[in-house]
């Protein structure tokens, strides 16, 4: 099974992830809880980092889950520019096509360009349209758990 560390919006796409995570098809780093990520956060940017390094330091590949804001996401792009620099395969995945109670999101827009990276990294959306153009959610469900482990393994590194 690939161990791999997710890199994500919290705020506005943990319930996506719980989704992601809950498919079981990779390994991963345990999701903080809110409480849990406030602790961290009183330690300062050093404290943040040490959790990033500690938790990413034996993950095989570095999946950044997209969503709409994620892309505007200090901590997203430091973690991005941490995995290039220590040559970890680099992969995005769009979820706002998953449900989060109910509703899809919108595409957001692409972090490893805003992370100053030049370097084409693989991108993958598994969003399904229905018959009136609009997302379906549980395809997009379906799509996701089908490819995802085979999508982890086109990450890119840092040559």
């Amino acid at each position: 099974m690939t161990s791999v560390y997710y890199s994500f919006y919290y705020d506005g796409d943990v319930n996506r992830v719980q989704l992601v995570r809950n498919m079981g098809a990779l390994e991963k780093q345990p999701l903080l809880t809110p409480q849990k990520w406030e602790e961290v956060e009183k330690g300062g940017a050093a404290a943040i980092e040490k959790w990033i390094a500690d938790n990413m330091k034996y993950k095989s590949a570095v999946v950044v889950l997209i969503g709409e804001f994620t892309a505007a996401r200090p901590w997203v792009i430091f973690e991005i520019q941490k995995a290039w620099a220590d040559k970890r395969p680099l992969v995005g995945i769009r979820i706002h096509g998953l449900s989060d109670f109910g509703t899809a999101g919108k595409a957001g827009a692409d972090p490893f360009v805003q992370a100053g990276i030049t370097k084409s990294i693989p991108i993958f959306d598994p969003t399904q349209m229905d018959w009136r153009g609009v997302i379906d959610t549980q395809a997009t469900y379906s799509d996701l758990a089908t490819n995802l482990e085979s999508w982890v393994t086109r990450g890119v590194i840092a040559s």
